[in-house]
């Protein structure tokens, strides 16, 4: 009877603890693979359902002090009763999670926070399997006390994919430190619409630049190049086609055929995947009637299929919800999660359909096979994470968060991506003069940092005001607001005039905001809601959509006002998407674009100004010159668009286009063979002025005569180089198979045999060397 009773307690204690002393998943020596193949063995259905869930971060701790924190009451619910295997956000603050310094988590009550998260989920479960902490991390990790760098489309500008990669490391030792293990970043949709509210978060509107900055932010941050024990896992987004919405409204569907998705598209996802990174996001839009989110062709066909992509996909934030809430594909929740599952999604950011799957699974309507597929990814990267061994976050990794090292990154991006788009010669400024520093733009530090940033401390941030006093002193600037990013009632036009008239010149920061301050007051869907007579400044940052890309509020009044003191001008433009710019280069003495440069923005715009940085910044996207020239993206396909009865059909700045304090010339350039369909392009470039500077090298292919209609020009290598005043160098760019190929009628990718005409120089439209290959 004793031994039969004991047997019977034993079998129970398999049931309920899955082993009986270790399990082959504990074992470190055996491969991820096989130890997350002996956990799925070991799980329930809820189990399983579980570790594809990712609510919401924020509500799952309890600050008990100033540097310490613990787990809360919902957090216990969530692995209690749903098994929870994941969690979004868990360190953002912002209005919208109503995280401040006082109740959020700076490093080290974070610190405090995830290890009693982890501790409870190690030690208070059946299985022991620790939780993945997936932040917001587009140009930086999205929580108190780390470094804000600039924007996706700011570090677009700097066409610099060297330096991206240590903005991508810096940014995964600071997640690490906290104990985070996936970034969601980089945003690597082609910005082809501007009025779309999510500009700024992208790398521009080529596939060639996007896949070489992106991949190479991916580089920094991934485990694959940077160990497991270090890197992070990147989040490409958004599969597919996200940057392209109808109207420019987020979310809407994306009118765009299958060449132009696999020609341009695509390869920018493919080019981070061969980078190293291992999650991949879906978006919000349709295309030809299929939401992302559902779309199995891509997910399972294309990312998996063709591409052998062993990662996880996980949704946006509800949009397994949206496909029967705003796309009406499915009837209701389970109806979605059934969807989002089978067409290859393994994480429900938001975690509300996918808890509703149990009775699907173990009724047979949803395929265990898919469920326990997707479970495995997700196991697997924990255990290749080491999260098994060591889930903990050490405090002594704490002083990398906002080292002076990355600081140092941050401002050097910063500088990298100003655009110096005019200059009849007023610039660099002479620090004798007299500066009047005006603007809605020149003082306020969210409004330089872009969507996605976490409450700043002032002593963080260097405004522009700061950065010019740093430079030059307070006794020579005069500082004037003069009104608002949007407000159209409040001004104070008098001060700024006054300001201008007194000074030797006036540099005037205008452009846009998404600054999503506490400043702000919000309505209960983040909408910007009218408070004490004044308007948010907020005309940018995610949902915010344009008409039109005129300045906004009474920022076009101030300009003309400084200009009718006669006072030389500067126009700096500190901007989320290309704002309209007619005006200012017709009557502006020098004018430069900063899109928001992060957190040393002041600083380094301060250096281009007097010219301590000799501006190199290249715009990654077309300048229109009205909304009514959209689209106007470089790379357009054949015919060359004609003039409209009101104007030209050209942008105002081309794309690539960038001013220096220096000059260079184009001398020569040199196509030879370097492989099978390979090609070698030697191009010899002069600095002819007298500073040192920094020329990004610019290489075009145009396919004259193809079976398809091809782009009129496309960029297919670029080089940002250095050269002292007077030096020469020849820079060699290699051109791959892929800079000739396209998809044929029968959408299979070929090289067409025939001509092809290489084109050099510093934008694309300005390629002054050239010369026809036959491949």
């Amino acid at each position: 009877m004793r031994i039969g009773r004991i047997l019977v307690l034993a079998s129970v204690a398999v049931l309920l603890f899955g082993c009986v002393g270790h399990n082959d998943y504990h074992k470190a020596g055996l491969s991820p693979e096989k130890r997350a193949a002996d956990l799925l063995s070991r799980m329930t259905t809820e189990e399983k359902i579980g570790q594809l869930l990712c609510p919401y971060g924020w509500p799952m701790f309890e600050k008990t002090s100033p540097t310490e924190a613990t787990y809360s009451d919902a957090y216990v619910d969530f692995i209690r009763n749903q098994h929870g295997g994941m969690l979004w956000g868990f360190f953002r603050a912002d209005p919208w999670t109503c995280k401040t310094f006082e109740n959020g988590l700076d490093t080290p009550a974070a610190i405090s926070a995830i290890n009693a998260l982890q501790r409870y989920a190690v030690d208070s479960t059946r299985l022991g399997i620790p939780i993945l902490l997936a932040e917001e991390a587009p140009h930086g990790h999205m929580a108190l006390g780390t470094t804000v760098f600039p924007t996706g489309i700011a570090l677009a500008s700097t066409w610099d994919p060297a330096l991206m990669e240590q903005v991508g490391r810096a940014v995964a030792e600071e997640l690490r430190a906290v104990g985070a293990y996936i970034a969601y970043g980089p945003v690597i949709d082609l910005a082809r619409e501007p009025r779309w509210s999510r500009v700024e978060e992208t790398y521009g509107e080529d596939p060639c630049l996007t896949s070489a900055m992106s991949a190479g932010l991916v580089r920094g941050m991934s485990p694959l190049h940077n160990g497991w024990d270090k890197g992070v896992i990147s989040t490409l987004k958004h599969f597919v086609a996200y940057g392209v919405p109808a109207g420019g409204h987020n979310g809407n569907p994306s009118v765009i055929g299958p060449r132009d998705l696999y020609e341009n598209v695509l390869p920018t996802f493919k080019a981070g995947i061969d980078a190293g990174a291992l999650s991949v996001m879906t978006s919000y839009n349709s295309i030809d009637g299929v939401p992302s989110t559902s779309n199995g062709t891509l997910l399972n066909g294309v990312l998996r299929g063709e591409w052998g992509f062993d990662g996880f996909v996980v949704s946006d934030l509800f949009s397994i919800d949206g496909l029967y809430q705003t796309h009406h594909v499915a009837a209701d929740a389970a109806g979605a999660g059934k969807l989002a599952l089978e067409a290859g999604v393994d994480v429900d950011l938001g975690a509300k359909c996918f808890a509703r799957l149990k009775e699907d699974v173990e009724s047979g309507k949803v395929s265990s096979k898919d469920l326990d597929a997707a479970v495995r990814r997700v196991l697997e990267l924990k255990f290749k994470l080491g999260l098994f061994e060591n889930p903990f976050a050490d405090p002594a990794d704490a002083p990398v968060v906002r080292s002076e090292a990355h600081c140092e990154t941050a401002l050097q991006a910063a500088r990298e991506g100003v655009v110096l788009l005019e200059n009849n010669g007023i610039l660099p400024l002479s620090r004798a003069d007299h500066v009047a520093v005006i603007g809605p733009n020149a003082d306020e530090m969210y409004n330089q940092l872009g969507d996605y940033t976490a409450p700043q401390r002032p002593e963080y941030v260097t405004t522009p005001l700061e950065g010019i006093i740093a430079k030059i002193g307070a006794k020579q600037v005069h500082y004037a607001k003069g009104c608002s990013i949007r407000d159209n009632k409040k001004n104070n036009f008098s001060e700024a005039v006054m300001a201008a008239k007194i000074s030797n010149v006036a540099v005037v920061f205008v452009g846009g905001s998404s600054a999503r301050d506490f400043n702000t007051l919000f309505q209960e869907t983040g909408a910007a809601a009218v408070g004490q007579g004044t308007a948010s400044d907020m005309e940018c940052g995610e949902g915010y959509d344009r008409e039109s890309l005129e300045l906004m509020g009474l920022q076009m009044d101030l300009l003309k006002a400084i200009k009718a003191t006669h006072t030389p001008m500067v126009v700096v433009y500190i901007e989320g998407r290309p704002l309209d710019k007619r005006w200012a280069k017709e009557n502006a003495d020098a004018v430069l674009t900063q899109f928001y440069p992060g957190q040393a923005g002041g600083e380094a715009i301060a250096d281009v100004l007097y010219g301590d940085y000799n501006p190199a910044g290249r715009l990654p996207v077309s300048v229109p010159r009205t909304a009514g020239q959209l689209p106007v993206y470089y790379n357009q396909p054949f015919p060359v668009p004609g003039n409209y009865v009101e104007g030209p059909a050209k942008p105002l700045y081309s794309f690539g286009y960038g001013l220096s304090y220096t000059t260079f010339s184009y001398d020569s350039l040199v196509c030879e063979p370097a492989g099978k369909n390979r090609v070698r392009v030697k191009v010899g470039v002069t600095n002819t002025g007298q500073r040192d500077g920094d020329e990004v090298v610019q290489v075009y292919v145009t396919d004259p005569v193809a079976s398809t209609v091809r782009p009129c020009k496309q960029l297919r290598a670029f080089q940002r180089i250095f050269l002292k005043a007077g030096e020469s160098r020849t820079v060699e760019l290699e051109l791959g198979p892929e800079a000739f190929s396209l998809y044929n009628l029968e959408m299979k990718e070929v090289i067409e045999p025939g001509e092809f005409v290489i084109q050099a120089g510093p934008s694309s439209d300005n390629t002054p060397l050239v010369q026809t290959i036959t491949l």
